[in-house]
């Protein structure tokens, strides 16, 4: 177990935190409540232990089931994680809410049941960059902005 110190947080920059966090913990689920929480086809999660976790700007919390909670902005919407209600000192960070979620590499596949196999291996499919797409630069421009990366 390697803990490196990162930080995330959400879209709009309201709900911030800084976690110790393993790399090689992440993982995908594809059970059904993350597909919906989520609104993917699998909810990219690193387990990390919920003392480690330090908010800035609290999240809000849904109780999504009767066993689960999930931290999120309400401001942005952004999914921050999940975390069962009772008995448990882990949670579980959306890897795409951190600030630099490179050094994560998913370890196995939780939710089988409702893995979606089309969706597992893409790299054969063509990759298009956000800034070659010029309806899309230039809705930016026309906002006066630069086009976030």
């Amino acid at each position: 177990m390697t803990l490196q110190t990162m930080t995330g947080g959400c879209q709009c920059g309201r709900v911030r935190y800084t976690v110790e966090a393993d790399p090689a913990e992440a993982y995908l689920c594809h059970c059904k409540m993350c597909q919906r929480a989520t609104g993917g086809v699998a909810a990219a999660f690193v387990g990390v232990q919920v003392d480690d976790v330090t908010w800035a700007g609290e999240p809000d919390w849904y109780e999504s089931s009767p066993i689960a909670r999930r931290p999120f902005c309400s401001h942005c919407g952004t999914p921050l994680g999940f975390r069962f209600a009772e008995g448990s000192a882990k949670m579980d960070l959306t890897i795409g809410s951190f600030d630099d979620p490179s050094p994560f590499v998913p370890k196995h596949h939780f939710g089988a049941e409702s893995l979606h196999e089309a969706w597992i291996d893409t790299s054969a499919l063509p990759r298009h960059k956000a800034a070659d797409y010029d309806v899309l630069v230039r809705k930016w421009k026309d906002a006066g902005k630069e086009m976030p990366e």
